[in-house]
């Protein structure tokens, strides 16, 4: 899924928590450098973060609404 990148170990090992806390330390130190160079590799790196935290939410969401029983719009739409 992701291109490769020698400075990003795989997601897999990482909990939910601390992909939440690279990114904020990504961002903080995107914010720390004046140097464009580096700030592209950190905003690379930090949207490879941000991409597995949105796919992480979208699978815990999708688990607790197939948990619940819910089927999407299926529940809301009534044809007699």
């Amino acid at each position: 899924m992701y291109s490769f990148n020698p400075l990003v170990d795989s997601f897999d090992a990482l909990s939910d928590n601390e992909v939440e806390q690279k990114i904020i330390d990504l961002q903080r130190k995107y914010f720390q450098t004046s140097n464009p160079g580096l700030q592209d590799q950190i905003t690379t790196i930090l949207e490879m973060y941000k991409e597995e935290a949105r796919s992480r939410r979208a699978k815990a969401f999708a688990q607790q609404s197939q948990n619940n029983g819910e089927d999407g719009l299926d529940n809301l739409i009534k044809v007699s």
